[in-house]
């Protein structure tokens, strides 16, 4: 039974998606500065400044982490899982999450971010 509750879930896996989020745009960005786009600006103006929400809101989520004395770390990976250990208030707790739920975590993010009226 976890003792963490759902605001406090959130916040956690929200610190863990977000900077896959990142990754995943810088890497995007990068492949757009060199495609053979007639207009590229435009594609590359999208992916910054979708980056730049994402980075406001990782920064958010991370300061709510601190005030709540709230840490995650990665303990192991393999083809099928992640392991993360969570920290709040000195409780530790291990939680195991299936490889392709992050994946898909990440991409409604993704979505969530790039279209934002489709979530709104």
């Amino acid at each position: 039974m976890s003792r963490i509750n759902e605001e406090d879930r959130y916040l956690f896996e929200q610190s863990i998606f977000l900077p896959m989020v990142l990754t995943i745009l810088n890497r995007d960005f990068k492949v757009v500065e060199k495609a053979p786009f007639k207009l590229r600006k435009p594609y590359l103006n999208l992916v910054d400044d979708t980056m730049k929400r994402v980075q406001k809101d990782l920064y958010n989520i991370k300061q709510q982490m601190i005030k709540k004395k709230m840490k995650v770390f990665e303990l192991e990976r393999d083809e099928a899982f992640t392991l993360f250990l969570f920290i709040i208030n000195g409780w530790e707790e291990q939680h195991n999450y299936f490889n392709p739920r992050i994946r898909n975590e990440v991409q409604l993010l993704l979505e969530k971010y790039l279209i934002p009226s489709k979530n709104s």
